[in-house]
């Protein structure tokens, strides 16, 4: 291809907990490549932590097939929050840890409180605070080395371009590590003596420099390409949403992959409950956002089973009929039932199938529960993976007639957002298809009986905050 005539573009790394994506998408919103691969968490070393070489080759060897197809002008990195990235002058000290992993015998007394940080106290190393604090005290050497915390959108910045910086949405993540209300770091910084690793902070979309020369050599992209500073990726799905205007009143957004994500525009952040998993986020123009979610792209593969069969309606509507209820949780970690077994009550289902029909009923009950203990009202956009569902949305609808309910016809909103920081006055790539209700006899007794079984006495929505 004569290069005078190869498009404007850029590549959008999307690392999600589950799966890595790399995106070759132009100047109007065009996708022009497109590679996956699983994002691996190793067992090998000190600690389950993240495969991060496997996914540096990978990307130089994608981003060489990439570099023949556009006028590659930046990269931008999006990534899954709660992740962290320890590095000195040259590279890694100690390896990514995975949050999932179980961190024994760590001292977090010091964990602030969750009127300062609406962050709520979560297992694992969900709260990134505690992962810091565990590797501090169980690897002193190694912590003495650092020179950087990075989060983990801003490690791929660095290794990429070689400047180091901080961004707020990674930091707002249910860290313990930044204060909302303030957006500033939170108390528990400056209490462990990592203020000076912090870099200087920086917007998600700014520009950090341009490639290493030598990661221009390996991947064969302009080495004038420049490194944008990258974003958290629930809060890449909520950037097309940003730009609305704000004269039309509350609307809520719901990122769907492994994590289900509510986000609630003009919800008060004193109505959150830490025991339910909610907490506030700080999106991408430093404003904090109140959210709540559970685990269900996890949750409904756990039901739906290893070979996913989809169903009809008719399905669906058999095992409301029957009664066969799932009750949180089928995951590990988070969500407002978090340390429940999940279990299956009344005759289970009988083939893949059900199997999947029941996956789908239990992730809309559990979003709908969030919805309203969240207290999210005016228009649900519905993001990500859970768009390829066909009763996801429309059984939720139904349960919701107070909220028009939409699907965005961009499976990825995270890759979108990515985009959105390059391209700032462009018109987002995709649309919103409203979606109807679909009627299912018995669907609101159905929840009904869901409730009751979970001791739920009241409306979610009426519940103290």
């Amino acid at each position: 291809m004569n290069d005078a005539i190869k498009p404007d573009a850029l590549i959008v790394l999307d690392i999600g907990k589950t799966n890595a994506k790399l995106a070759l998408i132009d100047a109007g919103g065009r996708v022009l490549a497109e590679q996956r691969r699983p994002n691996a968490v190793l067992a090998d070393g000190p600690y389950p932590h993240h495969d991060t070489e496997g996914l540096w080759q990978w990307l130089l060897a994608t981003c060489r097939g990439f570099a023949g197809l556009a006028e590659v002008s930046a990269i931008v990195p999006v990534t899954h929050g709660a992740t962290a990235a320890l590095v000195d002058r040259d590279g890694l000290v100690l390896p990514v840890l995975d949050y999932e992993a179980r961190l024994p015998g760590v001292d977090y007394t010091v964990r602030p409180t969750f009127a300062e940080t609406c962050s709520p106290d979560l297992p694992a190393g969900l709260n990134l605070g505690r992962q810091l604090a565990w590797l501090q005290q169980t690897y002193p050497a190694e912590f003495a080395r650092t020179r950087h915390i990075l989060m983990y959108p801003q490690y791929w910045a660095w290794r990429l371009g070689g400047a180091a910086a901080g961004e707020a949405t990674s930091l707002g993540c249910h860290t313990d590590l930044w204060n909302p209300r303030t957006q500033q770091y939170s108390s528990l910084v400056e209490r462990m003596g990592w203020r000076k690793l912090m870099p200087p902070l920086a917007p998600a979309s700014a520009s950090l420099g341009t490639l290493r020369a030598e990661v221009a050599d390996a991947t064969g992209l302009p080495r004038g390409c420049q490194v944008l500073s990258g974003i958290h990726d629930s809060n890449a799905s909520l950037l097309r949403y940003l730009a609305q205007d704000e004269r039309a009143g509350p609307r809520t957004v719901l990122s769907t992959g492994t994590w289900m994500i509510a986000a609630a525009f003009g919800v008060a952040l004193d109505g959150l409950r830490e025991d339910a998993d909610m907490l506030a986020n700080t999106n991408a123009l430093g404003q904090p956002v109140a959210c709540m979610r559970f685990m269900g792209g996890r949750e409904f593969a756990e039901l739906a089973g290893a070979v996913v069969e989809p169903c009809a309606i008719e399905d669906i509507e058999r095992l409301v009929r029957r009664g066969t209820l799932a009750l949180p949780c089928f995951a590990a970690t988070g969500g407002p039932f978090a340390g429940r077994s999940g279990a299956i009550e009344g005759p289970p289902p009988r083939d893949g199938r059900e199997r999947y029909a029941l996956a789908t009923l239990y992730c809309v009950l559990m979003t709908d529960y969030c919805l309203d203990a969240l207290r999210a009202t005016g228009p649900l956009a519905v993001e990500g993976s859970f768009t390829a569902n066909p009763w996801f949305g429309p059984l939720l609808a139904s349960l919701r007639p107070h909220q028009t309910v939409s699907y965005s016809d961009d499976a990825s909103g995270t890759t979108c957002g990515g985009w959105m920081l390059r391209y700032r006055d462009g018109v987002p790539p995709g649309a919103s298809s409203a979606i109807g209700p679909r009627a299912v006899a018995g669907l609101s007794a159905y929840r009904q009986r869901w409730h009751q079984a979970l001791n739920l006495t009241e409306p979610a929505a009426s519940l103290p905050a």
